[in-house]
């Protein structure tokens, strides 16, 4: 039976290729459980070329120290805390750092104001329950139970969004390396190599802040956003390239320069003023992030592989920064419009882009 292809494969999945080669030819000391060497780590997100030539591409475009500080952390017994303005890879990092250290990047608890202490911790099949009691047939062990007993990494997702309350559950779970079950009078506790990946932000609306209790069981690694315009240029440049393969999309892979204009609108906006400090300008409400770019530039290229002639251009990008820049109708819209005409309209090759934009705002699209 040949299974289907999937939408969106796994890290390990993707990627196990790479992990493969490395592990082959990674001789340095690994901790407990690992599948690979910390620094086999660094070199896995960070990319390089492998002795025996195999390619190691870059999963993050960012300051190599900060990615030895994040597995050196992984290396002892603290959990890590990956925080940042939303879209600067947090939990693009989180995966790949889980998949190449335990070779499991599904054990997930997704953070949201609805998350349940039950989704820390672990549940109960009801219908074993009722009929049986309470026993360990009847548990349904959660991610971080399922790592703690086999020595992998569980990841908590935008820890922030979860209620205070839920948030505490983890404390004795990071302290204790152990999780009481009073239900079954059970102390399940973890194996060498369980650790948890945070990732948080503080910018959405709708956030719970963390105690200090639970902050302080963290060892916490700031995510900046690409430092640089190019660095961006990068990052949105091949991540839309994969995306573009993986969603079988049939437009040639973006331009630079377009996603050029793409970053710099956004990170225009984003600074509240033009590249060249010349001309101040309103900051939309939006966080206009490195993965809202991504987003953008993909959708152009639907937009240019199904209604188009395959070439990413003008009108296929207007849409999408539009959408991505108008979040409040009325300031939103006055900063874009503002945009438009103090520095798109005054830049000589972006008329096409200027057109393309002025056309959306007055067919009502806005």
């Amino acid at each position: 039976m040949t299974s289907e292809p999937v939408l969106r494969p796994s890290a390990e999945q993707q990627y196990a290729g790479e992990l493969a080669a490395l592990a082959a030819v990674d001789d340095r000391p690994r901790p407990p459980r690992w599948r690979l060497s910390p620094q086999a780590v660094v070199r896995y997100v960070l990319g390089g070329t492998l002795s025996d030539g195999t390619e190691i591409v870059p999963k993050y475009v960012g300051d190599r120290r900060i990615v030895e500080v994040a597995v050196a952390t992984l290396a002892t017994d603290r959990a890590l805390l990956l925080v940042g303005v939303p879209g600067t890879a947090k939990s693009w990092l989180s995966e790949h750092l889980a998949a190449a250290i335990s070779g499991d990047s599904t054990l997930i608890v997704q953070g949201t104001a609805g998350t349940s202490e039950e989704a820390v911790r672990y549940g109960w099949n009801y219908a074993r329950l009722i009929a049986e009691g309470p026993s360990e047939a009847a548990l349904v062990p959660g991610p971080v139970l399922r790592a703690m007993r086999t020595g992998a990494v569980a990841r908590v997702e935008e820890l922030t969004r979860m209620p205070a309350e839920v948030q505490d559950s983890l404390i004795t779970v990071l302290s204790e390396k152990a999780l009481p079950v009073p239900e079954l009078n059970l102390h399940v506790q973890a194996v060498p190599g369980f650790t948890v990946i945070g990732t948080a932000n503080d910018r959405d609306r709708g956030v719970n802040q963390m105690s200090s209790a639970l902050a302080r069981r963290f060892n916490t690694v700031v995510l900046p956003p690409p430092a640089s315009e190019d660095d961006e240029v990068e990052i949105v440049s091949t991540r839309a390239a994969q995306l573009g393969r993986a969603l079988e999309l049939p437009a040639a892979p973006p331009a630079l320069d377009e996603v050029r204009r793409v970053v710099r609108v956004f990170r225009e906006l984003r600074n509240g003023s033009t590249v060249d400090g010349r001309t101040q300008l309103k900051k939309p409400s939006g966080s206009l992030s490195t993965a809202e770019a991504i987003s953008v530039v993909t959708s152009g290229m639907s937009l240019a592989a199904h209604f188009g002639d395959g070439n990413i251009g003008a009108d296929e990008l207007a849409a999408g920064l539009l959408g991505a820049v108008v979040k409040d109708r009325v300031s939103d819209t006055a900063a874009w419009q503002e945009y438009l005409e103090a520095v798109v309209k005054e830049r000589p090759e972006w008329r096409d882009l200027y057109r393309a934009c002025h056309d959306l705002d007055t067919s009502g699209y806005a």
